[in-house]
């Protein structure tokens, strides 16, 4: 007789749980892409260095005016900009298979939504919807008053977008076979005596 050797992992449980190769194969099955999110999270940080560049620039040595005018506003808007796209590039790949639901779509649609009301009330003066001609552009409370709206749409759409559960894993179908031929045996009912 040959003696044979049992591989560990090739053999078959008798409880039903899963092996290691099974084991590896699940925890593969909830990878994400940590180079995107990554990039997200950076690009996010980034934006806010560039938003406070735009927002007090003299945290930076670079204050000019007393005024905030054209030039902060578009940087604050650009870094606003960043940091939007981050947050949703880091979270948007959070989600499996991009599986995601309907309030996660409705966060990611407000997002975009809460930029645009701040792009149009900050720049109010520019498009010719505010109180100050073109030449005279000025950030002032009304416009200020728009830019908090807009964010605070954008962190609500953010909290939608948030994942609170980690998904289930689906069992491989081996597996599942398996333990669907064991579990009417485990669930008889013991007969009744008469």
């Amino acid at each position: 007789m040959k003696n044979q050797s049992i591989d560990p992992q090739k053999e078959e449980p008798r409880d039903g749980s899963l092996t290691n190769q099974d084991e590896n194969a699940s925890d593969s099955a909830l990878t994400y892409p940590k180079r995107r999110i990554r990039n997200g999270i950076g690009l996010a940080i980034a934006g806010y260095l560039v938003f406070l560049l735009g927002a007090r620039p003299g945290l930076f040595y670079l204050d000019r005016s007393r005024v905030i005018g054209f030039v902060q506003i578009s940087v604050f808007l650009i870094g606003l900009g960043m940091i939007v796209m981050g947050s949703y590039v880091a979270l948007n790949n959070l989600w499996p298979n991009k599986n995601k639901t309907i309030a996660a779509d409705i966060g990611s649609r407000l997002m975009s939504t809460g930029f645009v009301i701040c792009v149009f009330t900050a720049m109010a003066d520019i498009f010719g919807m505010g109180s100050h001609p073109l030449p005279d552009v000025f950030f002032g409370p009304l416009q200020a008053n728009g830019m908090v709206i807009g964010m605070v749409t954008i962190a609500f759409g953010l909290l939608l977008l948030i994942r609170y559960k980690r998904p289930e894993l689906q069992e491989p179908s081996a597996t599942k076979a398996k333990s669907d031929q064991k579990q009417p045996e485990s669930n008889q009912v013991p007969p009744s005596a008469p």
